[in-house]
This record gives C-alpha cells, structure tokens and sequence, in this order.
C-alpha cells in the first residue's frame, strides 16, 4: 500500500496509543511513533501516589507546545476532580478519554468541567457501561466511543473470544450510530503476533468499529494498513465517481445510491489516509 505520513483528524483515527504518563522522557518518541492520536495515560498504567506528578509531566509537556489526548481517572474516584481542575485550559490538550463510563452524567460532568470545549471519548468497560451506551452516545460532550475490552472481561467474566465480545463491540457500534458520532474505537490486542493483530483488526472493521487502542508503538503500522481502505478499494472509488460524474450524475438504478455513498467514503478516508488507487 502506497501512503504518506499525513495528519489524521480524530473522528477518522486508526490508531490511538496508550501511553504511561510516568515516563515523560519518552513522550517526544511515542509522538513519533506514527499512531493517529497519542494518548497520555493518567489513570491505570500509573500507581496512585505516582498521580499527581505525572499529571504535572503531562501538563508541562503539552504547554511546551505538544499535541496529545489524556486519559483521565474514573468519574467515580477522588483523582477525577484533580484531573479536570488541572486540565482545564490547558494549551494543545486536544481532548480526555474518559475511564469506565457507566452514566452518561459522568461525561456530561466531565465535558462542563473542562469548560465546555474538550472532547471526550468515553471508555466503556464494564457490562453497565456497555447497556447504557446509547444514552452515554448521545450525551453533551461525547466525541467517540471506545472499548475497554480488558475491564469488561473482567467485569463479565466474559473470554476474548470473537463470538464473545461481538455482543458488546456491536452495542458500541449501534449505539455510536444513534448518537451521530464517529464509528467507535475498539479495545486493545494484547500478542506479540502481527498475523494475530491483523485478524483482530480486520474484525474490528468487520464489526463497523474504526479505530483501535493499543499499548505497543510496534503495532501502529498494522492497525493503520487494516483499519483502513485498500488500494483497490480506492481504485473502484475512484473509478465509480469519475464515471458517475461523466454521466452528469444520472442515477441509473437502485444500486447507485448505495455505491455511491460507498464511493464518497472510500474516497475521503483514501485523502485523508494519502492512499493512491492502484
């Protein structure tokens, strides 16, 4: 696949990296890792008396002039408060993915907290969260949802099998739709298998879900090529439009409107991506 390095707009991102806020040495080259959005974490990859100074760290290093996502703690603990206090105002802070929602209050909280104008992504991740999607979906502030995959199998004791996870991935899917927003961002894939990776992504978009988490920069590149069009997708796009335009537009039959609505998707993420048909 022929692609350039391009800025991908948050509601089309492939890739959304997880990354400890306890090793702010490290955070100019997660930036660099060619994942979509970079996401600072705040809330479980840092031990709780370690909080406070990696959300300075993180602060620190978004005022000095870099562009990142921050993961916040859970509504529902004593660290919320603090994060969204600081937070608030913050220079480059492009928006928080918000931990174990379960009520669509906590983003809505979260979102006037932050003065209004901070996206949220609400990280669902537990089999309430999962029920209440919708109304979560549909809440003031709510940019993208996203799956905590890991903390619902422990909530559930659900396994990672596909068949088994297809009921929540699908709720997040349905109920992104309801809500307008961008299609949902699926949990992580733990292995150190880029064939098993490939799989789990190319189910991702099997399910209607767009983006993907992922806590090792080595697997960015394959999150990237999967959740997203081919070079043949892009060429029948291409090829469909063009000839759909040369006929000034003239529907033919009752199969156009769906290509061509196909098309036109194909064709914006393929120019966002710089992917070139074959």
């Amino acid at each position: 696949m022929t692609s350039k390095k391009k800025h991908i707009p948050a509601e089309i991102s492939r890739s959304w990296l997880l990354f400890a806020a306890t090793k702010p040495e490290s955070f100019d080259k997660a930036l660099e890792s060619g994942t979509d959005q970079l996401v600072l974490d705040v809330e479980d990859a840092v031990d709780p008396k370690l909080k406070p100074q990696a959300l300075a760290d993180v602060i620190a290093w978004l005022e000095a002039g870099n562009r990142a996502w921050v993961r916040i703690n859970d509504y529902t603990t004593p660290f919320w408060a603090a994060d969204v206090a600081a937070l608030k105002g913050v220079k480059n802070l492009l928006g928080v993915v918000l931990a174990k929602v379960e009520d669509a209050a906590q983003v809505e909280a979260t979102f006037d907290a932050l003065g209004g104008v901070t996206p949220v992504v609400a990280l669902v991740e537990s089999a309430l969260g999962i029920e209440e999607a919708r109304n979560i979906a549909c809440a003031r502030g709510t940019f993208r949802l996203a799956f905590g995959s890991g903390d619902y199998r422990r909530d559930t004791g659900t396994a990672a099998d596909d068949m088994a996870m297809l009921y929540p991935r699908s709720r997040l899917v349905t109920a992104s739709r309801i809500g307008h927003l961008p299609g949902p961002i699926d949990g992580p894939t733990i292995t150190t298998s880029y064939s098993q990776l490939r799989v789990a992504s190319e189910h991702t978009v099997v399910l209607g879900l767009t983006g993907k988490l992922t806590v090792d920069p080595g697997q960015i590149p394959v999150i990237n090529e999967t959740i997203c069009p081919t070079q043949a997708d892009v060429t029948w796009a291409r090829d469909f439009l063009n000839d759909f335009e040369a006929r000034g537009r003239v529907i033919r039959d009752g199969s156009d409107m769906p290509r061509l609505g196909r098309a036109e998707k194909i064709d914006k993420l393929a120019k966002a991506y710089g992917i070139e048909p074959i």
